[in-house]
């Protein structure tokens, strides 16, 4: 099937994630990026402004873990190292800033929208650290696993205790509506890992799946954060809906450009091994689209590659594909659909950062 045909299926199966059209798809020039390079000066590097709200992260993340047994306390902290970028914690205290201006051009970042940064992160580790148990991971940032070191029980415990301490943040900041819209990450992180467990026969059913699972996983997290900061610096809807979609498209092609990385980057880039989800058994964007030229590969993926040498033989129909090139060309189509969302709030340096990371997802190589 070609790919705008495929896209056009995707739009009509999907459409709550899915809002790129075959017209979009089948004009677009890859080469094009999200901004034009004579606007390039403008642009500020958004972790190093996102950063000057951020200052003692990882140890106010620690204040709120609150654990006195010594072994419980270096499990919660273990990847609370400050090592990361903190991709999402940044796009959170951005997006609060982008949105404050909008409203009453106030670049001042409230004590209630930093937390959300704070909840949003410890959310995110907890999730890492459970999948880092369903997955049977032995590596996580370059370091061993949580689950490898300590075992997997007590992995399970730290990742539910991170989530507790961040329900407990998120508790104090006294908002029902932003409460309400967090803890919705909560419940599709949870629906998104039961979508991973499964897949479709049909193909155009199964690339649904595959987005509606990268959406509920990723994307989440990073849609109703943004959203949960304009709710607490905004009073208009429509300012809320931009952020939200913003956070979705945003986290949507990062996910993409992750799956790609797993065929293209090694391990040492990675802080991972390479390959991770087909050892899993899992069918992501490069492996779905290479089944359009390589319709044989239809069986490894409803068997979850779990012969041997379906492995190896999926990986190289992907590189002999342009499975590679079609997921990149898909996350460059949501990047672009962010930065049409952000553009709609006023100009501000945060803005233009928000607009700047839409790109940084796109090149990054780790």
């Amino acid at each position: 099937m070609p790919y705008f045909n495929l896209v056009k299926s995707l739009t009509s199966a999907f459409p709550n994630v899915y809002r790129i059209s075959q017209s979009q798809v089948s004009s677009y020039t890859p080469a094009v990026c999200c901004r034009s390079k004579t606007r390039s000066e403008k642009y500020t590097d958004p972790f190093k402004l996102g950063w000057r709200d951020l200052k003692g992260l990882y140890e106010d993340i620690r204040k709120e873990l609150l654990i006195s047994t010594a072994e419980l306390k270096e499990m919660t902290e273990y990847y609370f190292d400050g090592k990361g970028k903190a991709f999402r914690p940044v796009i959170v205290v951005l997006m609060a800033r982008a949105c404050n201006i909008h409203h009453n051009n106030s670049r001042d970042v409230r004590a209630s929208q930093r937390s959300v940064a704070l909840i949003a992160e410890m959310i995110h580790t907890a999730s890492l650290v459970h999948d880092d148990v369903i997955d049977d991971a032995s590596s996580r940032r370059g370091k061993h696993t949580v689950n490898k070191i300590w075992g997997e029980k007590k992995a399970v415990l730290a990742g539910d205790l991170i989530l507790s301490a961040a329900s407990i943040a998120l508790a104090r900041i006294g908002n029902t509506t932003v409460i309400s819209i967090l803890t919705q990450v909560i419940e599709d992180l949870v629906r998104g890992e039961f979508l991973q467990l499964g897949s479709k026969e049909n193909e155009n059913e199964r690339f649904a799946h595959y987005l509606e699972k990268t959406f509920k996983k990723t994307a989440s997290l990073i849609a109703n954060s943004c959203k949960a900061v304009s709710v607490l610096g905004c009073p208009d809807p429509v300012v809320h809906e931009i952020a939200y979609q913003y956070g979705k498209n945003v986290g949507i092609a990062f996910q993409l450009i992750d799956d790609v990385l797993d065929f293209t980057s090694c391990s040492h880039q990675m802080g991972k091994p390479t390959s991770t989800d087909l050892k899993l058994g899992l069918a992501t964007g490069p492996v779905l689209f290479a089944c359009q030229q390589f319709p044989e590969m239809n069986a490894m993926i409803m068997r979850r590659f779990s012969l041997p040498g379906d492995v190896d033989r999926a990986r190289q129909y992907v590189l002999q594909s342009d499975g590679v090139q079609q997921t990149t060309y898909l996350a460059q189509r949501y990047c672009h659909e962010a930065v049409r969302e952000i553009s709609k709030l006023r100009p501000s340096p945060e803005r233009d950062a928000l607009i700047q990371l839409s790109e940084i997802v796109l090149t990054r190589d780790k």
